[in-house]
């Protein structure tokens, strides 16, 4: 299904949990920023919140807060006050965008209200979609499957990333979020393929667990000690060496994407 026109390219990285989707978003992330200098804004809308700390970043006020800021004010506001509340929210997300020298970053957060309120979302979506068009690459850190990024956050996203480790569940879940994407067409897209985590070999051997999914192999990310010490020691990974086998991969994997 093709994605509308965007102002810049989207990427989206949905998986298992467990599955790497954090670290490659880092990784992703640094190499971008190695690259060209383009403006970059990063949207972790995973619930867990762990990619401000993986980018050695504090998470502040979150979307999420100004969504139930929304909600709280809005069942008891007239009609004059709710305008009020929907002029404000560019200047909300404002004060929610974390920004450094290189990038910025935006966190979803976790949703504390029971029930639907799409409306609510409907705007928040709409503003994030009119801070994005200010930056040149919007890389975004999501759930398991890609439902939240399109009620929250895009609906149209030109490159879905499903990360899997080579894992029966972890394939299985890969498969059903690319038949979910397909056939419920819940978001739009130009292009979707997979990323294999933690690979201790590759090559040919990879085909096999590549098939299974029924999506293209964009790559894949080797067992790298630098990760697993990195986590240890709660560094960010944006400190990564650049000769790192994770590092390098990632930067293949964005060339080919």
């Amino acid at each position: 299904m093709a994605a509308e026109e965007s102002s810049g390219r989207l990427i989206a990285i949905c998986g298992k949990g467990g599955s790497g989707k954090t670290a490659l978003a880092a990784l992703l992330t640094k190499c971008i920023l190695e690259r060209n200098g383009s403006k970059l804004l990063v949207i972790d809308a995973d619930p867990t919140m762990n990619l401000p700390a993986t980018l050695g970043l504090q998470a502040g006020r979150t979307v999420n807060e100004i969504r139930e800021r929304i909600i709280r004010e809005a069942r008891s506001a007239g009609k004059v006050e709710k305008q009020h509340l929907a002029r404000s929210l560019d200047y909300m997300l404002l004060e929610a965008l974390i920004e450094t020298d290189e990038f910025s970053l935006l966190v979803m957060g976790r949703p504390d209200s029971v029930g639907c309120y799409c409306p609510v979302n409907a705007l928040l979506r709409d503003g994030i979609k009119t801070m994005a068009e200010h930056f040149d690459t919007i890389l975004i850190d999501g759930e398991a499957g890609v439902e939240q990024i399109s009620r929250q956050v895009m609906q149209s996203v030109d490159i879905p990333i499903v990360v899997s480790d080579i894992s029966a569940r972890g394939l299985q879940t890969a498969a059903l979020i690319r038949n979910v994407i397909e056939s419920q067409k819940i978001i739009k897209y130009k292009k979707i393929g997979l990323v294999l985590n933690r690979v201790r070999d590759g090559g040919e051997s990879l085909q096999r667990y590549v098939q299974a999914t029924g999506l293209e192999l964009f790559g894949w990310i080797p067992e790298d000690e630098n990760i697993a010490r990195f986590d240890m020691e709660a560094r960010p990974l944006l400190q990564i060496p650049t000769d790192s086998p994770a590092f390098i991969a990632a930067q293949q994997i964005l060339s080919r994407i």
